[in-house]
């Protein structure tokens, strides 16, 4: 891979990650506690909603360090090694961990009577979106499996390939 694509790839994940802390810190508990003063009713869920954003973003910074890491050995030509798999394991831990986030928000929106601003359309919306974000989190951890199993037929022809030679 180019040089400088990597490096590309390398700072905007350096951006990501500086993004992601703003978000954790700032505009995440900002946010919240913006929601509560203007609905009161969401005090008692305004902390484990924070945290669970928080957490989610976290799921992501981490998945961020292991695509770094495999940066690294795509550059030193060893990302066909068995090593790899370490990292990989780490992206597919963080997807699945932030999935399960968004099923555990997905659940506690259809089974509890949250009281909503604008009515029913406010809750219908955030049950969709909730939904949705659990849904997209299980294709792209079920994708992320898949990758992880193309990319152990290929280090396992790589191995084979440098025997032969």
């Amino acid at each position: 891979m180019d040089r400088s694509f990597t490096l590309l790839l390398r700072a905007a994940i350096v951006v990501a990650l500086l993004l992601g802390l703003f978000g954790q810190f700032v505009v995440i508990p900002g946010v919240a506690a913006a929601e509560v003063a203007r609905f009161p009713p969401y005090e008692r869920i305004a902390a484990p909603y924070v945290t669970v954003a928080v957490l989610g973003v976290l799921c992501v910074q981490i998945a961020l360090v292991a695509v770094w890491m495999l940066l690294g050995m795509l550059r030193s030509d060893t990302l066909f090694d068995h090593r790899a798999f370490a990292r990989v394991d780490v992206i597919i831990g963080s997807a699945l961990v932030a999935t399960l986030l968004a099923a555990g928000v997905t659940v506690h929106l259809a089974l509890t009577d949250m009281p909503f601003p604008n009515g029913a359309m406010d809750a219908v919306g955030a049950l969709g979106g909730a939904f949705l974000g659990t849904a997209t989190g299980a294709c792209c951890t079920m994708l992320l499996v898949l990758m992880r199993g193309l990319l152990r037929k290929a280090t396992d022809l790589r191995t084979e390939m440098s025997e032969v030679i």
